[in-house]
Formats: structure tokens, sequence, C-alpha cells
């Protein structure tokens, strides 16, 4: 629980966040991901907002308070998603966000009813993770080629969205967020990467139809 271990806060887009040692500690760069979202909200079709792998639901809890949508947030780790309440309620936000404790496949078998989704999906090669001793391995390893859980999200996306909807993917490059485009089930259509400075990319993508190949 939030009670367990020592507490650690940081502001991130105006938001007091509070994590502890289980769970990824929020990079300010990924605030990126929550302002791309909030500026392809406006012209998206009714429907709340999506967020996969939110760990302590930073992004998803900026988009949120900058919209009047509500919020889905869904992460395997319980104690992710203890933080992820915990940080809504001091955001104010209680009432238009629910968090889910469950692995992202499980939204698969859900009738679509997501405008705008943001995922942040582990992407560390497996062989990597020793490399960042201070990250919980759950929360980085993205399996042999660090796509892994992207590829899930992605599945799991192709059936949340509604028509018109979009996603914002991170990846850890730009050559990784090509290759998710590359890879997109079909009902995505890719539509921009977009690199981030300090780090990582975006992938960009809409509920419309097969994927798109980007070069």
């Amino acid at each position: 629980t939030v009670d367990d271990l020592p507490t650690y806060r940081t502001r991130f887009g105006g938001l007091d966040i509070a994590y502890d040692a289980t769970v990824l500690e929020p990079r300010g760069w990924t605030l990126a991901q929550s302002v791309v979202a909030l500026d392809l909200e406006p012209a998206l079709p009714p429907g709340a907002v999506l967020e996969l792998c939110s760990g302590a639901g930073h992004i998803g809890l900026v988009v949120a308070a900058g919209c009047m949508r509500s919020l889905v947030q869904v992460d395997a780790s319980p104690t992710a998603c203890d933080w992820a309440r915990h940080n809504a309620a001091r955001a104010g936000l209680a009432d238009r966000v629910a968090v889910r404790c469950a692995d992202v496949a499980s939204l698969s078998a859900e009738p679509a009813r997501f405008a705008l989704a943001i995922a942040d999906p582990p992407y560390v090669r497996s062989e990597e993770t020793r490399w960042h001793p201070h990250d919980p391995v759950e929360a980085i390893d993205g399996g042999d080629d660090g796509l892994d859980v992207a590829k899930a999200c992605l599945e799991a996306l192709a059936s949340a969205l509604v028509p018109g909807g979009a996603a914002v993917v991170q990846a850890r490059d730009h050559t990784q967020a090509v290759a998710d485009a590359r890879w997109l089930p079909p009902g995505l259509a890719a539509k921009e990467v977009h690199t981030v400075e300090g780090g990582g990319a975006l992938l960009i993508a809409t509920r419309c139809g097969p994927g798109a190949e980007l070069r």
C-alpha cells in the first residue's frame, strides 16, 4: 500500500505527484505526452480518456486536469494503482478518474468507448534492464526487443478506441516508435512520430483503419 515504503514527491505538469521505490519515478520529459494528448483532445469525438501502464498516474492526470473527460487508468501493479488513486484524490480529480489493476490485454474484450488514449509501456530490452538498477524491473522490461508490452497496448487500443479516436504511445526513441508504427494492428493508422526533447519519442495513431507505414 502507499504507507509501506518511504514516499517521494515531485511536481509534474502543475500537479503534486507521490510515489515510492516500487513505482517508476515520473520523468519530467514525459510531460510531452500529456501536452500532445491535450493538443489532440478538442478535435476528438465524445468518449473517455484511457491510460495504459499508468504507473503513479501522472501523465493521465495532467490530461484529465486539462479537459472535462473522464479518465480510466490501467496498470498491472497494485501499488502503482494505489498511488494513482492517491494522486487523483490529491489533484481533486477522484470523481472523474477510475483506476483498474489489470493486464492491458484484458481490455481487448471490451466494447470501444474511449476517444483518447495514452500509453507509456515498458520499452527497455530485457537484457538491458541491468543498466537501470534504480528502476523497478517490471516497470521498464519490454521483453527481448523492448516491444512486447507496446504491442499488447496497441492491440488493446485497436479495440478500445472509438472511430476517430486517437492514441499517443511512448517509445524509447524514434527508431522504436517507427517499429511500433510498422507493427500496428488492423484498426489503427499511424499519423506521426514526434521526437521528444530530453528523451523518447511519441507515436500518434488514430482509430480509422489499417496501420500506415512511416519512414
